[in-house]
C-alpha cells in the first residue's frame, strides 16, 4: 500500500464518516446528542483520571473528611 492509497482511503473513511454523521443529526438528533454528551463526559474523565495520576495521593480519610467539612 503507498502512501497515496493511504491518503485517499483516510479521505474516504473521511468522507463516510461525515455522511454518517450528518445523517444522524437529521434522522436521529436525540440520538446524535446523547452521543456526543457521552463523548464529552468520556473526555472529561479522561482528563480528570490524568491529572489524578500525576497529583499527590490523598487518603480515604482525608478525602471523607473534606467531605464532612472537617477540612
Amino acid at each position: 500500500m503507498t502512501l497515496m492509497t493511504v491518503s485517499l482511503e483516510e479521505e474516504k473513511v473521511r468522507d463516510l464518516l461525515k455522511d454518517i454523521i450528518l445523517e444522524l443529526m437529521e434522522d436521529n438528533p436525540g440520538l446524535f446528542h446523547e452521543l456526543v454528551q457521552e463523548a464529552i463526559e468520556d473526555a472529561g474523565l479522561m482528563a480528570a483520571i490524568r491529572e489524578g495520576e500525576s497529583s499527590e495521593y490523598i487518603s480515604e480519610t482525608e478525602i471523607e473528611a473534606i467531605f464532612k467539612g472537617d477540612r
